[in-house]
This record gives C-alpha cells, sequence and structure tokens, in this order.
C-alpha cells in the first residue's frame, strides 16, 4: 500500500494571511468599477476567498476562536478599505478623463425628441369650468393661501365655537393666520376691495386636517363663485347652475337643489346633477339614486354683508363653492383621490 496521505486544509491563519498578500494587487489590476466589484465578490461574497476561510472557523477549539474572529474582522476591515480607495481612484480617473476630453456641444439637437408633457386633470377640469363661468359674465379672483382668521372664519358669520375653527380642521400658523380651508376668503377680500355689482370665480388650494384616504386629502382644490347685484333671488343661482351643468356634462342635463346649512349663506343647498354614468337610472357610483352631489350654494348672508360694509337691504348676492378633485373623479372615473397627487407618469399620460 502507498503511503501518501490525503493533503490537510490550510490553517486559518494561513489561509488569512494569503488573502491579504493578494488582494492589494488584485484591486489594483481592476481597471474599472465593474471589474474592481467582481473582485470584491470573489473575496467577501457568498463564495468569496475570505468567506471559505471562515469555515475553518468552526474546527477551532473554543479558546482559539476569538482570536481567528479579531484575525477576520481586521481583515474584512482591510479589505473594504482597500476597495473604496481604489473605487474613489478609479471614479477620479474617469472624471479626470472626461474633463480632458472635447466639450459637449449643447446646441446640438437630441437624437430622439423629449417627450411632450401632459395636462393634469385638475387642470384641465380646473380650465374648463373658469372659461364655462368666464363666458357667463363672472370674472377671476385671486386670494392668499396663508390667510387671516377674520376673513377666513369670522367675516363669513361662522360662530366662535363652530367645528371648522377648532385645531383638529386647520393648520394654524402664528398671529392669528392659517392655511386657508376654503376659497370663500376670497369672497370676503372682493367685497371689502370693490364695490358691487361684480360676479367672480375663484379657483385655488385649500387645506384641511383630513387623513388621506381613496376620498380625502390635507390638501386639494376648490373653485369659488359669487355674484353681488340688486334684487338677486335664488331663481337667479338655480339658472346659473343649471347652465354651468349643462355645458359642463352636456345638455339636457338636469340638477337639483336640497336644503343644506353653511353658516355663510341664507339659505343653503346642496346641488346634485344627474348621474353622467347611469344617466339618473341607479348604479354604484350614484349609490343608486340616480343623482351625485357636485357643489354648495346659497344666498349670501346678510351678515356677511355687514362684515364687509355692504348694505344688505340695498345689494344681494349668491355664492356657491366646489371641490374640483370631486369633479374630474367624477369626469374621468378615478376611484382613487390620491391617484391625482402621486405623479405617476403612466397615470397622468391618459390626459392629452
Amino acid at each position: 500500500m502507498s503511503d501518501a496521505r490525503p493533503s490537510e486544509a490550510p490553517s486559518l491563519p494561513a489561509a488569512l494571511e494569503a488573502i491579504g498578500e493578494t488582494f492589494p494587487a488584485r484591486f489594483r489590476a481592476a481597471s474599472s468599477e465593474a471589474l474592481l466589484r467582481e473582485e470584491k465578490a470573489k473575496l467577501l461574497g457568498k463564495k468569496g476567498d475570505l468567506t471559505a476561510a471562515l469555515k475553518i472557523m468552526g474546527s477551532l477549539p473554543p479558546a482559539d476562536r476569538k482570536a481567528a474572529g479579531e484575525l477576520v474582522n481586521g481583515l474584512k476591515a482591510a479589505i473594504e478599505k482597500a476597495f473604496d480607495e481604489r473605487l474613489g481612484a478609479i471614479e477620479a480617473e474617469a472624471l479626470a478623463k472626461e474633463l480632458a476630453g472635447p466639450a459637449y456641444d449643447l446646441t446640438l439637437p437630441s437624437r430622439a425628441p423629449a417627450p411632450r408633457g401632459h395636462k393634469h386633470p385638475i387642470g384641465i377640469v380646473r380650465d374648463e369650468i373658469v372659461d364655462i363661468f368666464r363666458s357667463l359674465g363672472f370674472a377671476v379672483h385671486d386670494g392668499p393661501e396663508v390667510e387671516l382668521e377674520e376673513y377666513n372664519f369670522t367675516k363669513l358669520g361662522f360662530p366662535p365655537d363652530h367645528p371648522a375653527t377648532d385645531m383638529q380642521d386647520s393648520f394654524w400658523t402664528t398671529g392669528g393666520h392659517l392655511l386657508r380651508t376654503h376659497t370663500s376668503n376670497v369672497q370676503i377680500r372682493a367685497m371689502l376691495g370693490k364695490q358691487p355689482p361684480f360676479a367672480f370665480v375663484a379657483p385655488g388650494t385649500v387645506y384641511r386636517r383630513d387623513d388621506e384616504d381613496a376620498t380625502h386629502l390635507p390638501q386639494f382644490n376648490q373653485l369659488e363663485g359669487f355674484l353681488v347685484d340688486k334684487r338677486v333671488s335664488f331663481a337667479h343661482l338655480r339658472g346659473v347652475l343649471a347652465e354651468f351643468a349643462e355645458r359642463l356634462y352636456g345638455p339636457g342635463t338636469t340638477i337639483r337643489l336640497r336644503p343644506s346649512y353653511f353658516p355663510f349663506v341664507e339659505p343653503g343647498a346642496e346641488v346634485d346633477v344627474r348621474c353622467v354614468f347611469c344617466k339618473g337610472k341607479g348604479c354604484p357610483t350614484c349609490k343608486g339614486t340616480g343623482f351625485i352631489e357636485i357643489l354648495g350654494c346659497g344666498l349670501i348672508h346678510p351678515v356677511v354683508f355687514e362684515h364687509c360694509g355692504i348694505d344688505p337691504q340695498e345689494w344681494t348676492g349668491f355664492a356657491f363653492g366646489m371641490g374640483l378633485e370631486r369633479i374630474a373623479l367624477l369626469r374621468y372615473g378615478i376611484e382613487d383621490i390620491r391617484l391625482l397627487v402621486e405623479n405617476d407618469p403612466r397615470f397622468l399620460s391618459q390626459f392629452r
């Protein structure tokens, strides 16, 4: 029989020493980031040299494992440091080469045309609604998004204990300022700054402390409309809203008004439009009623006129307000309001 014996596995210190002697040269030889990372994987990867050496630790006496672990950790730290230094050198070499090369001619046309952007559904709906009311004689008025409590609540006739003035519903700042909770503040500013008669619409962003879900956002868009003149009646308001609904949803669209309460109008009403999906027959969208709520409205409360220095015995008017997100959801059949603010190009590319 032969006296040859199987070769013994190298000891852990010997294996670590071999790795420590070879890895610096392997890193220096890597001429690109990809090659450098490949060499690192050969050392520290699942099948790397250091990983293979660690398997020897299981056969060491317990008393020797602490010292062996320190050797392994020291070598691993040295490999990581050498990798970072070599990577920095490779990146610096690439940058220097790029800077020394010919300059880019930024006047050259691109190889492919840039993709065209798309209008946002809220912008589409807002512009269409504004155009409708412009054609009905309304001008556009603007107002601040950071507003005084006086203009956002008090002059609109909100009682001091009204739930809308609670800290849970509004974003307050300092000095009696808050982020406006509706665009009705524009109504107050217009009445204080202009002499009637006038008619305005005021689109804009509003803020409320709502939890974000499929139907609510803490930041959304409204459009306020108001008209002040002599002998304005509820019939005028209904006529304007009926014409608006027909121009927005098509000829033959009908509306209905239901009594409702708002602090700054009297009487007040909710306005429903005949369901645009089932044409009044009843469907899941309208919950079988045949109608969908789209806005609130009413005749401007005399207290609001008094707060703005307008004689309610001489002047009357109406106001209405709608959420643009709700109009967009109904227009395009969008089920989750959060899609309107996530800016997903796959979603927005549908609106051309």
